[in-house]
């Protein structure tokens, strides 16, 4: 498979703390890949730096062959990269529907100044037709008009997605998608990943519900003290990852 995304030698200080150490991983197109370990590992600061919240302090960001490294989050938006987050973020005031049109605006502009350039050019019938297809995919039609702010933990979850998906992304970056989300529910959004990923969508996520995620995943990372200790890709790989004793004693057998 054709490479997506590379980081290589990325290094994150805060003060005299080191949150990231020589972090090198690859995420390819069309590949669901995972990050793990234990709390404070240094995960969310790795996301955080490829998706531009944070800059790095060495090391390179690579997306489609192109250096993006401690580029802002508008353009990599351009790019096709964006993020979702593990506390759902919608804007509970507006309806479902609303929710995902905001998505599609670009995060570097005014959304009034975005709403009136697509009124004059005419484009809310796409942008709405767009969205309705994607909450239908989602299963969400039946909460188009519903504000966000009377969803479910787990609907407020598939919102996000489906804001994601607005913006017609290459690569989407998740942290812990599935965090308090019934087990049927969980299953439901991760098979919605698999489609996606078919689509021509790439995954890069953290998530510690390993009884879940395991079966849905091309790649897997394992973090610690803001290192990669190991890694494998392919059912083969992944397994002997989750066999290595350094892991066992570090997450698994925490």
């Amino acid at each position: 498979m054709k490479e997506l995304l590379r980081t290589e030698g990325i290094t994150k200080y805060f003060g005299g703390f080191r949150a990231l150490h020589n972090v090198s991983i690859n995420v390819d197109e069309r590949e669901v890949a995972l990050i793990i370990g234990p709390n404070g590992s240094g995960k969310t600061t790795l996301i955080n730096v490829i998706s531009g919240t944070l800059k790095a302090d060495s090391g390179k960001v690579f997306f489609k062959g192109a250096d993006i490294t401690n580029q802002e989050p508008n353009l990599l938006y351009h790019c096709g990269i964006v993020r979702t987050f593990q506390t759902p973020q919608p804007l509970k005031e507006l309806t479902v529907l609303e929710n995902l049109l905001i998505g599609a605006i670009n995060p570097g502009e005014s959304p009034w100044k975005a709403l009136i350039y697509r009124s004059w050019l005419k484009k809310e019938e796409e942008l709405v037709e767009r969205a309705i297809k994607i909450l239908d995919f989602l299963k969400l039609s039946h909460l188009v008009n519903r504000k966000a702010g009377e969803l479910s933990g787990g609907q407020m979850k598939l919102v996000e997605i489906g804001r994601a998906l607005m913006t017609r992304p290459k690569l989407i970056i998740m942290d812990e998608p599935i965090a308090g989300v019934a087990p049927g529910l969980a299953h439901e959004i991760f098979s919605h990943i698999l489609v996606l990923k078919t689509r021509g969508i790439s995954f890069l996520i953290i998530e510690h519900r390993l009884d879940i995620v395991l079966s849905y995943i091309d790649r897997l990372y394992v973090m610690f003290n803001g290192e990669i200790i190991t890694e494998g890709r392919g059912e083969q790989g992944i397994k002997k990852v989750l066999e290595d004793p350094k892991v066992v004693e570090i997450y698994i057998g925490e």
